[in-house]
């Protein structure tokens, strides 16, 4: 059973169920019933049209829940229309959906939330850390999301900055989550910079492709986490990260700044040093400093204290760090390896001891152990 297959289909399904006339709410639900059923059937007997058979049975899902719904029996009418199986349009209707999805009856983080969960296929428990709310919150506000959209007609599109928002979390959670959903981001971010002249949207692609360019180096043969001082720079992807810095700099030329923009600017610093010795950590300071007053968001003010430590020293990025919540995801790594730095390996190995056990992925906790038993080991000799 390939669920990826199942994955890449699921937007395209659920637009044609949203086109004929289903509430966004009943689609998703007959989708998600649709694709159960072809995780049942599938592997015995495979449909020579995969997409043709989800739009089908998705179909006859939503008719099905339509008919049980005494509130929705006008919608019986459309059980005459049921699609025949068969070879079904190949248009990609995925960046289409997530502008739907973004709809203005919705505020901007409730179109996001709703968005990553219908369209991106995050789960709740992902889409909680990425806003780094707690989960029965997220669960709440999708739920709210849902109701305020049950019955709409999708034919307002919501705004670009929804739409960036949602590729931006759905790579962030590609690139370093439980599900590889970033090269489709790229894809989908791609798409829309070919058809929206908005410097934003070009800061966004650029931010990616630099980002994406790295990946190669984030993990060693063995799949452990490989930090980017140590990463071999010779794996990086040099065509994606002339074509990221490229992009960039006809953004930024048009002189209207924006947080993605910002954020790539930093992305080329790190990827345009030949070692991580000629990093200009002065300059992304400087960079951080623009960011925030775009986005006064407590994870740039986190990454910037690391920035100041390069910069400046241990001791300033330790003073900035103070400042900010100790409840941050990642904020005791960062200590940790302030501390290090400063000349503390106890505090630090306990401190790296501490952020393991609060390591959102595998990868991240095994590296951090290996810190901590690192500097333990250090000690005893």
């Amino acid at each position: 059973m390939d669920e990826a297959l199942l994955r890449s289909l699921t937007p395209s399904v659920l637009t044609i169920l949203v086109r004929r006339g289903a509430d966004f709410a009943a689609a998703e639900d007959a989708v998600q019933d649709a694709l159960i059923e072809a995780l049942r059937v599938w592997p015995a007997d495979p449909p020579k049209d995969a997409k043709g058979w989800l739009v089908t049975a998705a179909w006859r899902k939503f008719l099905d829940q339509a008919r049980a719904d005494s509130a929705r029996r006008r919608r019986e009418d459309l059980v005459e229309e049921e699609p025949e199986p068969g070879p079904t349009p190949g248009a990609d209707d995925t960046l289409q959906l997530y502008f739907l999805c973004a709809h203005p009856s919705l505020t901007p983080s409730s179109a996001v939330a709703l968005t990553l969960r219908a369209v991106g296929g995050l789960t709740t428990r992902q889409i909680a850390e990425a806003y780094l709310v707690p989960e029965a919150t997220m669960a709440q506000r999708i739920s709210r999301a849902k109701r305020t959209v049950s019955g709409v007609r999708f034919d307002q599109p919501g705004d670009v900055a929804t739409v960036l928002r949602v590729l931006y979390l759905v790579f962030n959670e590609g690139y370093s989550g439980d599900v590889d959903l970033s090269a489709e981001a790229i894809r989908l971010t791609r798409q829309l910079a070919g058809t929206i002249d908005h410097p934003e949207v070009a800061g966004l692609l650029a931010l990616m492709l630099l980002h994406h360019a790295r990946r190669a180096g984030r993990t060693a043969p063995d799949g452990s986490l490989v930090p980017l001082a140590e990463q071999d720079r010779g794996r990086w992807d040099t065509a994606s990260i002339a074509e990221g810095i490229g992009i960039l700099q006809a953004a930024l030329a048009r002189d209207r700044l924006g947080e993605f923009q910002a954020q790539a600017a930093i992305a080329a610093l790190h990827a345009d040093a030949f070692t991580a010795e000629e990093t200009d950590w002065a300059q992304i300071v400087e960079w951080y400093d623009e960011l925030l007053l775009l986005t006064d968001n407590p994870v740039v003010r986190l990454n910037r204290a690391v920035a100041v430590g390069q910069a400046d020293g241990p001791r300033a990025g330790l003073a900035a760090l103070a400042a900010l919540d100790d409840s941050l995801p990642r904020h005791t790594a960062v200590a940790a390896y302030l501390h290090e730095r400063d000349g503390a390996p106890e505090t630090a190995a306990r401190l790296y001891a501490e952020a393991a056990r609060k390591a959102p992925n595998l990868a991240e906790r095994d590296y951090l152990t290996r810190q901590a038993a690192r500097l333990n080991a250090d000690r005893r000799r």
